[in-house]
């Protein structure tokens, strides 16, 4: 295969994989003109690949008239491309104007053997096959020449207008539009004088694609508009700005800008210290955002207006790009909610004291029902009020570890209701009879089988006893732990048999709690354990019997637990 074919060849092929690359990387906000190249491209290179293989004038003209395709249109949409990205808009009729001329060059090319307006004679060259064809050129070849002058000027005024006075379009970009524009510049030109057995052009519309992939990447961060509509965005009432990870300005829309002034200081792709007022204001907020994704609200004042600045990541394909401040006027929200704090201040303090005596009576209440219920069984005394104390030892130590208390989330509503809760959890053993419940020594498998029913039973009780109460959250976690405190992790409990997560976690801390109290207190059919061997069955149980995920918090409660029972001897 001769060198020029191959080259040629190579040049097609690599133009349609990289088309295809774009096709992968497409979205709805990639411009028309921009498909456009990448589909002209590989159909322009297959011109001079099909020139390689013509054995026919009449073939290797078909293949110019495809060639020519990139000469009328290709620079076009390129030109059209440079204007979008450089945010210039061109008139209507302007546009029109120019596809129009495209198209009437186009026309002439398609007249090539046919009359002389482009070519005024062709005839087959000297060189490989029909590769190299001797031209005459006509008098609308020389407008073609003077058009594509004009396109390459006027994208190159563009480009370097944009660089000089619009601070809000990349400069990485416009420096990335500039390179594929020189060297196509220079193939069309300056190829032809060097030599004139091929043309450098498909090599440059290759270079031309490479330039356009690594804009098309860029695009994704720069564009902040990716996942809202752009008129919402740019007229709308929530301003939106977006730095990448080495905090270097991205962009901002309209509202933003006119919210924070100095934004219009800031350049694209340079970095936000070059603002030293928006640096130390907006610095602390993404640093505390990326130590807790938590902390992602602030507010900021200016004058007498308070605006929420909300920081999230900037995201593309699944992929963290950077951060994204979005900023909404909260000025009304703020100042009515300081007008209401100023008026439940006074109510507040008025129901507070009224509040804590009734929930100091809801407590003392259920503790008496659970007392009343262990006073039938003469085999658990003291039960209730020690796994209580328990679970409020633990609860001590699993709220110390902030991202495993968010993650099952576990805040101080529910530490206190799972305290509450924790005396109730027996509650189901008041429908079961005398005789198995006082029994003064181990169950036959038969009672044994009864006594189970407790659980099932008690959420049942605290179902009928809590229906009516507006605290919905401690109903739930009551009937949980009354419900499933004898599951087993590895699914050998009762009475449902769950395991692992489906277990709710108050009850599989409630669990841990019961079992230790069972192990190391005296009941009528066994002596109390001692702490080490209570413990070695303990964390043995662990991951079988017991939540594997809440043996570091048994372990940091153990001492204050021994502690506690110690005292109780």
């Amino acid at each position: 295969m001769h060198s020029i074919e191959i080259y040629y060849n190579a040049a097609f092929i690599i133009s349609v994989l990289f088309s295809c690359i774009y096709v992968y990387l497409w979205h709805k906000h990639f411009s028309v003109n921009f498909s456009l190249m990448f589909a002209f491209i590989p159909i322009v290179n297959m011109g001079y690949a099909m020139l390689t293989y013509a054995t026919s004038l009449e073939a290797a003209l078909l293949a110019t008239k495809v060639i020519y395709l990139g000469g009328c249109f290709l620079i076009l949409f390129i030109t059209f491309y440079i204007f979008d990205m450089c945010e210039i808009i061109l008139p209507k009729w302007l546009i029109t104007l120019m596809i129009g001329i495209s198209s009437l060059l186009y026309f002439s090319v398609l007249t090539i053997g046919r009359s002389k307006l482009f070519y005024k004679n062709v005839t087959a060259g000297e060189g490989y096959n029909y590769i190299s064809l001797h031209k005459e050129y006509g008098p609308i070849h020389t407008v073609f020449y003077i058009v594509i002058i004009i396109y390459f000027l006027v994208g190159f005024a563009a480009i370097i207008y944009t660089m000089l006075k619009k601070q809000q379009v990349s400069r990485r970009i416009i420096r990335l539009l500039f390179i594929p524009e020189v060297i196509s510049f220079l193939s069309f030109f300056l190829g032809k004088i060097i030599t004139k057995e091929f043309e450098f052009l498909p090599a440059s519309y290759v270079t031309a694609q490479i330039m356009y992939l690594i804009i098309a990447h860029y695009i994704c961060s720069y564009n902040i508009t990716d996942t809202a509509i752009d008129s919402l965005i740019e007229t709308g009432s929530t301003g939106f700005v977006s730095f990448d990870f080495n905090l270097n300005y991205l962009g901002s829309n309209k509202t933003a800008r006119n919210i924070i002034p100095e934004i219009n200081k800031l350049t694209v792709d340079r970095p936000l210290s070059r603002s030293d007022k928006l640096w130390k204001k907006i610095v602390p907020w993404i640093n505390a955002f990326k130590a807790d994704e938590s902390k992602d609200k602030y507010y900021y004042n200016i004058g007498e207006s308070i605006y929420l600045v909300d920081i999230n990541y900037l995201f593309h394909s699944g992929r963290k790009r950077g951060y994204q401040l979005v900023i909404t006027d909260d000025t009304k929200n703020q100042k009515y909610i300081e007008l209401i704090d100023n008026y439940n201040y006074k109510l507040e303090s008025e129901v507070k004291e009224k509040t804590e005596d009734i929930v100091k009576m809801h407590t003392n209440l259920i503790r008496s029902m659970a007392k009343l219920v262990e006073s039938r069984d003469n085999s658990t005394g003291g039960h209730i009020i020690r796994t209580s104390d328990v679970v409020e030892i633990l609860m001590d130590e699993i709220m110390k570890d902030k991202k495993f208390s968010k993650r099952y989330k576990i805040d101080d509503e529910f530490r206190s209701d799972i305290i509450k809760a924790a005396p109730l959890h027996d509650i189901g053993k008041i429908a079961i009879d005398d005789e198995i419940l006082r029994k003064p020594g181990r169950f036959t498998d038969e009672e044994f089988e009864i006594m189970k029913t407790h659980s099932a039973e008690g959420a049942k009780v605290l179902h009928s006893i809590l229906k009516d109460t507006d605290d919905e959250s401690f109903k739930v976690l009551a009937e949980n732990v009354a419900h499933y405190h004898h599951e087993r992790m590895d699914g050998s409990g009762y009475p449902e048999g769950l395991e692992g997560d489906n277990i709710p976690m108050e009850a599989r801390i409630m669990a841990i709690a019961d079992v230790y109290d069972a192990l190391v207190s005296k009941r009528v059919y066994k002596e109390k354990m001692p702490f080490d061997k209570a413990n070695e069955i303990m964390l043995d149980s662990m991951g079988k019997h017991f939540d594997l995920k809440l043996k570091k918090f048994y372990v940091a409660a153990l001492p204050r637990i021994e502690e506690y029972y110690a005292d109780k001897e």
